[in-house]
């Protein structure tokens, strides 16, 4: 290609004329930065299978400004610093032109001053704390405010929940996302005695002492509920003590935010009916795009298979990025970005997906209840929620915005009107 395209370039130098600007070298490299080995791989290896899938199928329709698009996979192995060093690897040593990974944000933290050196592109497909916003990170899973508040908001008003255990595993994304949800139930009116915080390390396996801790709650009689960030493949135990305690989700009911169809595929189910998540995303929601969707991924991976909420946002992130390197007519990274703002897709809920400034998707909030056969039933479900990068329910970020579009600042103080911080220090 290079060989080629010096030759037309001097052809055309020679003859008079102008020399055209080539958009891409060909093969377009998109990197794939997820755990296949370790503990986040119950996690990870089916979102790497979804990049595979979407990549397939871009190629299939003649893949992107004229030339194949390739795969190019690396496996951090849930360790959280290698994250970076593959990150850069991907960057430095393949050149790859975007990066769709990671799931834990200890990860995400860990690549982000790579991807911020080498202005590389990151699409990050899972839910998380907030209190970020990076000019080269779009994040397409959920903000607390598409997550967390939503589904404390279904506890406290659908429920009755007047107790609260905050299980978590012990990083970043529980302990912010927990400081949040602290504010906020206080602000609702809940005591701080009733509110158990436990945090646990990944993999955590003897949940004993834990679920006696959260049945102690409430001994006096007010209801329980269990609002759980805990990661990996540690539910497995956490939900396997539940149902030998023999407590069930009329006597306390949890709702996850990192369980979905494919942990749940892992699990005996019998003993989770009526436990609940929140996602912006089930398999089971009922559109001509998810049907489409589910068929392609089954035939393509087996019957067994199923979809879950970080795969509809790698295929909302990857078609919008596809979309913008069409609109820039190059996959250089600061146009992209320039074309990536208002980007709409399709999502698989029924709804449009939107990229907004501060680089947060527009999402309905859902939230299911588990059935039997590790499906859910999606019992509460909202209209599209703007992501916000920064919550209202921590002082030090109720005046912060983002807006890389038109202010290019991820952490713009809204009362002074000033940026206050550099990419490099958040």
């Amino acid at each position: 290609m290079t060989t080629f395209n010096s030759l037309l370039a001097g052809t055309l130098a020679f003859a008079g004329l102008a020399v055209p600007a080539f958009a891409a070298e060909c093969p377009i490299k998109v990197g794939v930065l997820h755990s296949l080995s370790g503990t986040m791989a119950i996690s990870e290896t089916t979102l790497k299978d979804t990049m595979l899938m979407l990549v397939e199928q871009q190629n299939a329709k003649g893949g992107l400004l004229g030339c194949e698009l390739e795969a190019v996979v690396v496996d951090p192995a849930s360790d959280w610093p290698l994250f970076a060093e593959k990150a850069r690897e991907l960057l430095s040593v393949h050149e790859v032109d975007v990066i769709f990974g990671n799931w834990t944000s200890v990860s995400r933290k860990s690549v982000l001053p790579v991807v911020e050196e080498l202005n590389g592109l990151l699409f990050y497909p899972v839910q998380y704390e907030g209190e970020e916003s990076s000019k080269n990170v779009f994040y397409t899973g959920a903000a607390p405010n598409q997550q967390a508040i939503p589904a404390t908001d279904y506890f406290l008003e659908e429920l009755g929940v007047e107790k609260f255990a905050l299980l978590g595993t012990d990083y970043v994304y529980p302990r912010t996302t927990n400081n949040i949800l602290e504010s906020y139930l206080q602000s609702k009116g809940i005591a701080e005695d009733d509110i158990f915080v436990n945090y646990t390390p990944f993999g955590h396996s003897d949940w004993s002492k834990i679920v006696a801790d959260v049945v102690a709650l409430g001994a006096d009689g007010k209801k329980v509920g269990v609002i759980s960030t805990i990661n990996g493949d540690a539910n497995i135990g956490f939900y396997k003590e539940l149902a030998a305690a023999g407590i069930s989700a009329d006597d306390i009911p949890v709702i996850a935010f990192s369980v979905g169809e494919e942990e749940l595929s892992g699990l005996d189910t019998a003993n989770l009916v009526g436990h609940l998540a929140a996602w912006n995303y089930f398999q089971s929601a009922e559109s001509e795009a998810n049907t489409d969707f589910i068929e392609a991924w089954k035939a393509k991976m087996g019957d067994e298979r199923v979809t879950n909420d970080p795969m509809e946002a790698h295929y909302i992130g990857f078609n919008m990025w596809v979309n913008a390197v069409t609109a820039a007519e190059t996959t250089d990274v600061d146009a992209v970005r320039a074309k990536m703002y208002g980007q709409e897709f399709p999502n698989l809920t029924g709804g449009t997906a939107v990229m907004l400034p501060n680089h947060h998707l527009a999402k309905p909030v859902l939230i299911g209840e588990i059935q039997s056969d590790g499906q859910f039933d999606i019992v509460s479900q909202t209209a599209e929620v703007p992501g916000d990068a920064w919550t209202d329910f921590l002082p030090e970020s109720a005046l912060l915005t983002s807006d890389w579009k038109d202010l290019n600042c991820g952490m713009y103080n809204t009362e002074t009107e000033t940026c206050v911080q550099t990419l490099s220090n958040y």
